[in-house]
């Protein structure tokens, strides 16, 4: 996989003068079955997150408030995404590192991921991810 794989997903906007609606299906606007949420919030000025790669763990990132900037990394090319419409969702595949910085005041990270939580799939040193990807 490289940085190329991923991509910004537009979501479905119903609009209405009430309050606009967004929705998301597993296997329909996301290429993967969602079998976990989870987000992030109060994220500090100044910290960053994520720092860390799956091994084959898929995502959609999505700025619910607020924004936040995304790197992605697949040991050749890095690429940035600036985040903030709740209607679009970054795709993030397998064996990608990532780091989430650049915080707004108030931003929530949301995280739908394609399988439960798993230590075994994690790259959370940077020198092994970058060994597993040069194989």
């Amino acid at each position: 996989m490289n940085v190329s794989d991923c991509k910004i997903i537009d979501l479905p906007k119903i609009q209405d003068p009430r309050g606009n609606l967004t929705f998301i299906e597993g296997n329909s606007h996301v290429p993967f079955d969602i079998q976990r949420v989870y987000y992030l919030y109060d994220v500090p000025g100044g910290a960053e997150r994520g720092g860390h790669a799956h091994k084959g763990l898929s995502q959609l990132i999505i700025a619910m408030s607020g924004s936040f900037d995304v790197v992605l990394d697949d040991g050749t090319k890095k690429r940035r995404f600036h985040l903030n419409r709740s209607y679009q969702g970054l795709y993030v595949c397998p064996m990608i590192w990532r780091e989430l910085d650049n915080f707004s005041s108030g931003s929530v990270c949301m995280v739908l991921a394609s399988n439960n939580y798993d230590e075994a799939d994690y790259f959370r040193d940077y020198d092994q991810y970058m060994e597993a990807v040069s194989k």
